[in-house]
């Protein structure tokens, strides 16, 4: 079982990369009250179908992930969703793509954490493929709004390919430094 919101996210991006998406955008939207997120891609998209089959966790057909036996990331998102009395979307349609948003209460006693998000957007930057992903993450807290902005092509152009410790290293820090920035001046 996934242990935050940030496992349920990385499994979900994994799912865009695998439907062969170009363009993926990512927003992570927490203010008093709620913590949502919404995933759009220009994947290959689902039939009415596909997509009954694809929150199904009893099914499989050995083909649905290529470089994984069963896909329960979205099984295991709807579950804890509903537990947590929030709300998920999921809009598909073959060869549109994909758009899904969940949301969570975050006082909800079944609200799982949120987990490291700058740990979880380097490793969606690392995934192998030729896509593009932004991600936006707002915060809204004590009447105090305030964002930030990741760009993987950029990221990529700045540092290199992340295969060496690093540019790794380099990415990480700057990760951190702007979720830390975010949560300025809280005690």
């Amino acid at each position: 079982m996934h242990a935050a919101v940030c496992d349920f996210v990385l499994d979900c991006l994994q799912n865009s990369i695998e439907a062969n998406a170009v363009s993926i955008s990512l927003l992570i939207d927490e203010k008093p009250g709620s913590f949502s997120v919404t995933i759009k891609d220009d994947g290959k998209g689902m039939t009415d179908e596909e997509l009954k089959k694809a929150v199904d966790p009893f099914y499989t057909d050995g083909l649905k992930h290529k470089k994984r036996k069963v896909g329960l990331g979205l099984p295991f998102m709807i579950q804890a969703v509903q537990q947590a009395n929030g709300r998920w979307s999921i809009d598909s349609a073959k060869g549109r793509g994909t758009e899904l948003s969940f949301s969570f209460d975050p006082d909800h006693v079944d609200t799982p954490p949120t987990g490291d998000v700058s740990g979880m957007i380097l490793q969606a930057i690392m995934f192998e493929g030729d896509f593009e992903l932004e991600f936006e993450r707002r915060l809204e807290r004590n009447g105090k709004k305030d964002s930030y902005f990741i760009n993987r092509k950029e990221m990529i152009d700045v540092l290199g390919d992340l295969n060496d410790a690093e540019s790794l290293i380099l990415a990480r820090q700057f990760l951190k430094s702007q979720e830390e920035g975010l949560f300025e001046g809280e005690s």
